[in-house]
């Protein structure tokens, strides 16, 4: 799967948000808060994940509907085996070293990668 650009996932994040079917209305209207796109500017955006097929569209009445193919645990686990094979060869422990050098782990953090290895093991 590719990696969408960062407009483009704005409006999956706000169509994921919702309870699909979406309307063009309703995207706009979770987008409203962080985004102030003009509606030609969505639906331009909305073409382009139909066309990468990330979305599907029907007419319902006088209004388009989008409704998501791809879900976002799909799509954040695609992103996530990306960036851990292109930055760390696919080694977690690559990952957990990085984050714990640069101090952004805690304590907490620590406990519950060990609880989440035991599980595993």
């Amino acid at each position: 799967m590719k990696r969408l650009p960062d407009a483009e996932f704005e409006i999956m994040k706000a169509v994921w948000k919702s309870s699909p079917p979406v309307s063009t209305n309703e995207i706009i209207a979770v987008l409203d808060g962080d985004k102030h796109w003009k509606p030609q500017t969505v639906l331009t955006l909305l073409v382009r994940l139909i066309e990468r097929d990330f979305l599907e569209s029907e007419k319902v009445g006088r209004e388009r509907v989008y409704t998501p193919i791809v879900t976002e645990e799909m799509y954040l686990q695609s992103e996530t085996e990306q960036f851990m094979d292109k930055h760390y060869n696919n080694s977690l422990v690559g990952l957990v070293n990085t984050l714990y050098k640069g101090g952004d782990m805690s304590d907490k953090d620590i406990d519950e990668l060990k609880d989440w290895l035991s599980k595993r093991s």
